[in-house]
């Protein structure tokens, strides 16, 4: 995959350097997104849940529990993990960029001649900010759910953290078709059905 990603980098014009840090970025991408999957694993390994998998798609990972937290406060603690990581790995980036002497600005960052810590510490804040949309199960979305959860029982909690979840998903959908933003609508599909599956196994376990 990655040679064949080289590939192509080298078939669109680009030197060989520039290929190679293209490559780099991808693969240092999904470490990250991995890095907050196993934040995920850790903190519910902690709280005496198993992790069965980590599946990685297209828009991200997901690590699949033995069991959800029934209690609010273990599923703050194990959605807000994820996010924590990278916020972890932005602040080093930003570090380690301050003591090069490299431009950190998000408008340096993203110019195709930046040096790659530059925008994979810019990635890591969008991952961030992205998982921090209380759109369900996306993170910002669990995390409702338990605020939710300390006033009202957690199949209510669940139903109008989905709701705005899916709310948002048709939101997000709609921007992206009268935006040109292609990868939006693709999302949001996916946010939609993912929080109508959720409410469905809330209710089927009863």
């Amino acid at each position: 995959m990655l040679v064949g990603l080289f590939i192509f980098y080298i078939y669109q014009g680009m030197t060989v350097v520039a290929a190679l840090a293209g490559v780099a970025l991808i693969t240092t991408v999904f470490g990250c997104v991995v890095l907050h999957e196993l934040g995920h694993a850790f903190m519910a390994r902690h709280y005496g849940i198993p992790t069965l998998d980590i599946t990685m798609y297209p828009i991200g990972g997901v690590a699949r529990l033995a069991r959800m937290p029934r209690k609010p406060r273990e599923e703050f603690m194990i959605a807000i993990a994820g996010p924590a990581v990278n916020v972890v790995i932005a602040l080093v980036l930003l570090l380690i960029n301050s003591v090069l002497g490299y431009g950190i600005s998000m408008a340096e960052a993203m110019y195709t001649q930046a040096n790659v810590l530059g925008m994979l510490m810019w990635i890591n804040v969008s991952l961030v900010v992205f998982n921090m949309i209380p759109a369900f199960p996306m993170d910002g979305g669990r995390i409702l759910r338990a605020a939710l959860a300390t006033q009202l029982d957690y199949r209510n909690a669940t139903h109008i953290a989905s709701l705005a979840g899916q709310a948002i998903a048709v939101v997000m959908g709609i921007f992206g078709i009268f935006s040109g933003m292609w990868t939006l609508p693709f999302v949001s599909m996916f946010v939609f059905m993912a929080a109508r599956q959720e409410v469905q196994n809330v209710m089927d376990r009863g």
